[in-house]
C-alpha cells in the first residue's frame, strides 16, 4: 500500500515511514516530490481536522487513479494559552518564523507561569483519503507539560520544551525510539494502522 503524504517535510515522511515499518505493514509513505511537489495550500480553517482536509484535497489532485493521499496536521496546545498556539504552532512566531523563533516565543510568553499550569498536550490529525474519495480521520495527542527552558537537542519544533507524561526528560532528549512509541503522530498512526489491518487493506 502507497500512501502520498502531503507535505515537503522530510522529517515527516521519515517519521511516518519508521512507524509503517514499525507497525509490520507493507506500507510505503511517499512524499509528495514524488508526483511534482506539494501544492500551496493556506491553513486557515482553524482547526487541525481542516486543514489536514485541505492538504489531502490540494495533494489528491495530483495522485494516479489508484493514490492515497495523506495529510498530517498537528500542534501544540498549551493550557495557560488557553489551548494556543494549537493550529497556529507553525507560524506562532509569524508568518516568517521558524521552529527556534516559535520555540524562544513559547519560552517567553510562558516564563511568568508556575509549574503547576504549565500543562500542554500536542495533538496529530491524520486524514486519508482513497482512491474512491472516501475520507478516514485519525487523531493522537500526548499529554505533558512545558520547561521553563529548552532541553536537547533532538526532535523538533516545541519538542525541547515539552516533558510527556510518564517521563521525566524533554522529547528533545529522548531517542526517535522511544518517541515513536509514545508521540501524538504515533497514536494516530497507530489507529490508522488498525484500520488498515481491519480493512484488509494490506
Amino acid at each position: 500500500m502507497k500512501l502520498f503524504l502531503a507535505s515537503g517535510n522530510v522529517h515527516k515522511v521519515q517519521e511516518l515511514q519508521a512507524l509503517a515499518d514499525a507497525s509490520g505493514l507493507p506500507i510505503t509513505i511517499q512524499s509528495a516530490r514524488q508526483v511534482g511537489g506539494m501544492p500551496p495550500v493556506v491553513e486557515d480553517t482553524g482547526t487541525f481536522v481542516g486543514n489536514a482536509r485541505k492538504k489531502a484535497l490540494a495533494l489528491k489532485g495530483l495522485l494516479p487513479a489508484d493514490g492515497w493521499a495523506l495529510a498530517d496536521d498537528s500542534g501544540i496546545c498549551v493550557d495557560a494559552l488557553e489551548g494556543g498556539p494549537g493550529v497556529e504552532s507553525a507560524y506562532f512566531a509569524g508568518p516568517a518564523g521558524d521552529d527556534a523563533a516559535n520555540l524562544r516565543k513559547l519560552v517567553e510568553v510562558m516564563r511568568a507561569v508556575p509549574k503547576p499550569k504549565r500543562g500542554a498536550h500536542y495533538v496529530c490529525v491524520l486524514l486519508l483519503i482513497s482512491p474512491t474519495n472516501e475520507e478516514h480521520i485519525f487523531e493522537g495527542r500526548c499529554h505533558g507539560v512545558l520547561l521553563d527552558e529548552p532541553m536537547g537537542a533532538g526532535g523538533f519544533g516545541y519538542d525541547p520544551l515539552f516533558v510527556p507524561r510518564g517521563f521525566d526528560c524533554t522529547y528533545g532528549q529522548l531517542s526517535e525510539l522511544t518517541k515513536q512509541a509514545s508521540s501524538h503522530r504515533a497514536n494516530a498512526w497507530h489507529q490508522l494502522a488498525d484500520w488498515v489491518r481491519q480493512s484488509k487493506l494490506e
